[in-house]
């Protein structure tokens, strides 16, 4: 499995399901791309929270980093 999301040209309204699915399904760790988008950022890290993951933000990369669930 990819340990990759890239959500570059995603709608706002599909991050939820995508991020989900992504670290729901994959190994830990993973990477989400959310580019410079605050919006999108706060749509990732809610899901991540929701399933209690443990998570870096690299602002400045515009990377998420999953770490694993607590």
């Amino acid at each position: 499995m990819e340990n990759k999301l890239d959500l570059h040209g995603i709608r706002h309204d599909a991050v939820d399901r995508l991020v989900e699915n992504f670290v729901l399904l994959n190994e830990t760790p993973l990477d989400i791309i959310v580019g410079n988008s605050s919006r999108m950022r706060e749509l990732v890290e809610k899901v991540l929270e929701r399933h209690k993951f443990v998570y870096d933000s690299l602002i400045n990369q515009g990377v998420i980093t999953v770490l694993g669930d607590k």
